[in-house]
């Protein structure tokens, strides 16, 4: 059995203290092929990327992502609404397990995350599965298929002051948050296993995160998106493992 680590300090998360995941030490995932990688070198990206919400850019050597859809404008002269949305590139990479490491940079984000979509899938929105996102004083995991983005989020949400209480028990039932302290303008290392239904996250080799929830455990991830939040993120030698849970 591999160690276990209890975080002991105070706990700013969407779950309750008395419920937060025990930490692993060890990986969840064990790496099996090389499926994807990109140091971003290049002149031009990689043609398995392509933009899902722009902007992206490469810029010496890195990947930078800056939000520009960042108010909410509604609908006039004709024009459909838009909604804030953070900058989103997208990679068609199916997995079930895996394992992914890249580096991330702050510069003025206020989020950088690694996300899994389905998009044949329809019970959520736009597919979405699960995602891990790190800011600079917490690291979330979040089950989107069976919370934030699920049909019956949705459903619940026609009627939110009848199901408020309901609403609130979902959304935390289904995402977990551990404090952590980055710096912006440091590079960091962010690890994502996935095995099964459980998601760790590391940061620089060290545990951050972790969480066990259906969505997570979804067979058919057939895209992986990095997002940014604000202005700006940055990536840099991303690599994506096909992977097997550890032993």
């Amino acid at each position: 059995m591999r160690p276990l680590l209890i975080l002991s300090c105070l706990i700013t998360s969407t779950a309750f203290a008395a419920d937060l995941p025990l930490l692993p030490a060890e990986p969840i995932a064990k790496k099996k092929e090389l499926l994807f990688s990109d140091d971003f070198q290049g002149a031009v990206p990689s043609p398995l990327w392509h933009k899902v919400v722009p902007t992206f850019a490469l810029e010496n050597g890195t990947l930078k992502g800056t939000q520009t859809r960042d108010q909410n404008i509604p609908a006039a002269d004709g024009k459909p609404a838009v909604m804030p949305h953070a900058a989103v590139y997208g990679l068609e990479i199916p997995t079930k397990d895996s394992v992914i490491e890249v580096k991330i940079r702050f510069e003025g984000a206020s989020l950088i995350d690694v996300e899994f979509d389905d998009r044949k899938f329809t019970g959520s929105h736009y597919g979405h599965l699960c995602r891990a996102q790190v800011r600079l004083d917490k690291v979330t995991i979040v089950d989107e298929r069976d919370g934030n983005q699920s049909n019956a989020l949705i459903e619940l949400r026609k009627d939110a002051v009848k199901n408020k209480e309901e609403i609130g028990k979902l959304l935390a039932s289904h995402s977990v948050s551990y404090p952590v302290k980055l710096e912006t303008g440091k590079w960091y290392t962010m690890g994502v296993e996935t095995a099964g239904d459980t998601m760790r996250v590391t940061l620089d080799g060290k545990a951050a995160a972790f969480f066990q929830s259906p969505g997570i455990g979804h067979a058919t991830k057939s895209k992986i998106e990095l997002g940014v939040a604000g202005k700006d993120g940055f990536f840099d030698e991303i690599k994506v493992w096909n992977a097997e849970p550890a032993k």
